[in-house]
């Protein structure tokens, strides 16, 4: 069990370590989500009322959950990616043929991705007071649970599609042709409440819907009313958690299989 956690821990040091030193991801992480917020909150503000939120609240109020999962998501996919340069330089071949399974691998990788991702999600959580939503100890507690189940879900995901890919190019098309879609269905830039019927399923089988609705009453944690939930907060927790096991299995097994060069 110490030899396992030596091998996850040296690997998600690893990726920590990248990623601080590689200042342009640390930035664009950050900033184009942080754009999106200021831009299409400030510009939806006068023509869009959130349907199923209290009155009064704000666009720029409604889209600040799913901005924080939009900083999750690209720190996930820029995290990710980095699987594809380490295969072309010749490391992730020197770490297969060490005695470490690809499950430890993928572990480290996971684990490194998802604490980058909780950081910045975290850092943006200073922001909160400029939305509108005033948090409590326990809110920023619970939200950064959750947070972390879902950086680890989309983290997973990316690996599963970095594993499979020879080229970046290639990783960035099919990572925008699924998670940017996934990202929209889950009630990050609209609710669920008003929409077609043909729209409303897909966002009910979206599993990261479920996050979404999690994060979202986590930030209101001191507040009992129910801000555009999809479901209850226990359930939607219970589904991202599971969504999130599964994600890192399915990583696993596609790293099992996948040739090292």
């Amino acid at each position: 069990m110490s030899n396992l956690i030596l091998q996850a821990g040296t690997l998600w040091m690893r990726e920590i370590v990248r990623f601080v030193r590689q200042r342009s991801r640390v930035t664009g992480a950050l900033l184009q989500p942080l754009l999106f917020w200021l831009v299409l909150g400030a510009g939806l503000a006068a023509s869009f009322q959130p349907s199923g939120m209290p009155k009064g609240t704000g666009y720029a109020e409604y889209f600040y959950p799913g901005v924080i999962m939009l900083v999750l998501l690209f720190t996930a996919i820029f995290g990710t990616v980095s699987t594809i340069e380490d295969r072309r330089e010749g490391f992730l071949q020197g770490v297969l043929v060490a005695p470490v399974s690809r499950t430890t691998v993928v572990m480290g990788q996971a684990l490194g991705g998802t604490t980058l991702a909780l950081v910045q999600g975290l850092i943006f959580l200073v922001l909160a007071p400029f939305a509108g939503i005033h948090l409590t100890l326990a809110a920023v507690l619970v939200s950064g649970a959750m947070m972390a189940v879902i950086a680890f879900a989309l983290t997973s995901i990316g690996l599963i599609i970095a594993w499979r890919m020879e080229s970046t190019q290639g990783f960035h098309v099919i990572v925008n042709m699924i998670l940017i879609p996934v990202w929209l269905l889950s009630g990050a830039f609209f609710p669920q409440t008003g929409v077609p019927a043909w729209l409303e399923w897909p966002m009910r089988l979206n599993p990261l819907s479920y996050g979404m609705s999690a994060l979202r009453r986590a930030l209101y944690l001191g507040q009992p009313e129910s801000f555009c939930s999809l479901t209850s907060f226990h359930w939607s927790v219970v589904v991202s958690i599971v969504f999130a096991v599964a994600m890192f299995a399915m990583a696993a097994r596609v790293a099992r299989h996948s040739s090292p060069v």
